[in-house]
Formats: structure tokens, C-alpha cells, sequence
């Protein structure tokens, strides 16, 4: 029986070394660097980068191949939270168990950390290691699929739209549209890139797109419930935020037993999406399931 708890624990232990270190010394007397180093290595379900590897075993290749990208999106995604957290956009205090950048830090450090953690990202996407295995297209690919995903069309647009929603309330089509632009789009690239990686041919890449759309769109259900019902002490995070500042969620337009139906199915879907893959997929099958049953 595939044991999930531990394929987490090993991937996550592979992309903290990783990351600790492409993000400069820990001692670093640089503001920057300690700013930077602070928001990457508070922690975090690491779920972008694990998807990345994944989904490079999944189509039979070395996930070692993808620790490039996974790392430079868990530096992305980072640089998002960072952001997120600002007076200027969600005003948060609390990120991972910890204060926020700009809590410990300051807002100017804040904004500044997050611009280096995103160019960080692509520094190394065209420096270190060689996730498409000599092709230079495959390598722009990869590339492309990533900041694609990161920039105005992807999470930056849906970033907007949820500020602008913010006191309206947006029909199914319209929160579904939003959220696979804000959540699902990094999660899609995250797929994506490790099945480039894996040197995955057209019909899997299509496969695990459709499987990386819905689990995004499940993951942002997941959080919507959670932060109705979370406990702040195991999210790290504050609850009740989403109604605080009357955004529109799924609790909200389906109500929490229709969100948990909502979310079932949106994994039966992806797991679907997926259901011609061998054992390699594995990894994958249960990441669907383990999104909609965490707790932070």
C-alpha cells in the first residue's frame, strides 16, 4: 500500500535542501537574503514542488530531472504569499505559524523579498541542472508553462479578480474561472513542467492537465472550508478571514456540505483524468485524495 505520510516527508526533505541552498548563506548579513530566507524555509505542505516530482514519475522519468522547477515554483509561490500578505492586499499578520514578512520585517522588505524570490525562480530555471535532458526547446517549455502560469494571464489575473470580487458575489462560473487563474494555474504549470521533465509525450501532458485542473480547483474548495472551520493553531493562519473581508467562496454559494460534495467530486474527476497511468501515478492519486482531508 502506498504510504503517502512518508513520500511527502522524503520529497519535502529533497527540496528544503534544495532550496536552503540556492537561497544564499544562513548567516547572510544581507536584509534581503534574511528576508527571503525567512518566508522559503518557514515551512509549508511544499504541494507544488511534490506535484512536480510527482508527475515526473508519473510519465516514467527521473524526478530528480524536475528538482529545478519544482524549486524555482515553491519560490514563486512563495514570492505570492509574501505579496498576499501585504497591507495592500490581504493585510495579514500571520503566514506558516509566523508573522508575516512585513510584520517581521517591513513592507519595503517585504515587496523587495518577494521581487527576488520570483527572479530567483527563473535564474535558476535557466542556470542550474538540465530538467529537459539536453533539448533546449523542452528546457524553453518548461519555462514558458511556468511563467505563463505565474504571470497577467495566470496568477496575477486571478489575484486581481479576487480583489475586485471582494464584496460581490461572483456566480459558480465566475468563482470557478477565478480560482483556476489565482490557485490553479501554478498548480497546473506545476504538473506540467514535471511531465515535461519526464519527457512525457502530448496525450500525458493533456491527461495530467486535466488531472491538475481539478485538484487545483479542489485545493482552493479545501481552503474556502477551512477558513470557515479551520483551527488557526494547526493552519498556522488566521479563520474567518474570507468573511471578514466578504469575499466570495464556496461556503458561501454552496454552503459547507455542498463545498465537501463539490470537492469529492472534483477529485473522482481528476483521479479519472488519471486512471490510464500504471503504478507510477500513484504518488498523484493520493495527493488528490490528501488535498481535500488536510488540515492546514
Amino acid at each position: 500500500m502506498f504510504d503517502l505520510k512518508h513520500y511527502l516527508a522524503e520529497k519535502r526533505r529533497s527540496i528544503n535542501t534544495a532550496l536552503d541552498q540556492w537561497c544564499g548563506e544562513t548567516d547572510s548579513p544581507s536584509r534581503i537574503v534574511q528576508a527571503m530566507r525567512y518566508s522559503l524555509t518557514a515551512g509549508g505542505k511544499r504541494l507544488r514542488p511534490i506535484l512536480c516530482l510527482a508527475a515526473a514519475e508519473a510519465v516514467g522519468g527521473d524526478p530528480d530531472a524536475a528538482l529545478v522547477p519544482a524549486c524555482a515554483l515553491e519560490m514563486i509561490h512563495t514570492y505570492s504569499l509574501i505579496h498576499d500578505d501585504l497591507p495592500a492586499m490581504d493585510d495579514d499578520d500571520l503566514r506558516r505559524g509566523r508573522p508575516t514578512s512585513h510584520i517581521q520585517f517591513d513592507e519595503a522588505t517585504a515587496l523587495l523579498a518577494g521581487d527576488a524570490l520570483l527572479t530567483m525562480a527563473f535564474e535558476i530555471l535557466a542556470k542550474e541542472g538540465d530538467p529537459a535532458g539536453g533539448d533546449p526547446a523542452r528546457r524553453m517549455r518548461i519555462i514558458h508553462e511556468i511563467a505563463a502560469a505565474a504571470g497577467y494571464q495566470g496568477m496575477i489575473e486571478g489575484q486581481m479578480r479576487d480583489m475586485a470580487a471582494e464584496g460581490a458575489a461572483l456566480d459558480a462560473a465566475s468563482l470557478a474561472e477565478m480560482h483556476s487563474l489565482k490557485t490553479g494555474a501554478l498548480i497546473r504549470a506545476s504538473v506540467a513542467a514535471g511531465a515535461i521533465s519526464g519527457g512525457a509525450d502530448p496525450a500525458r501532458i493533456e491527461d495530467l492537465t486535466q488531472y491538475a485542473g481539478r485538484i487545483g480547483l479542489a485545493f482552493q474548495v479545501a481552503d474556502d472550508i477551512l477558513n470557515v472551520e479551520g483551527d488557526p493553531g494547526v493552519m498556522g493562519k488566521a479563520a474567518g478571514t474570507d468573511r471578514d473581508r466578504k469575499k466570495s467562496t464556496y461556503p458561501a454559494l454552496l454552503g459547507l456540505e455542498g463545498s465537501r460534495r463539490f470537492s469529492l467530486r472534483l477529485v473522482e474527476e481528476a483521479l479519472h483524468a488519471i486512471a490510464g497511468f500504471d503504478g507510477g501515478a500513484d504518488p498523484l492519486r493520493a495527493i488528490a485524495r490528501y488535498i481535500i482531508e488536510r488540515k492546514r
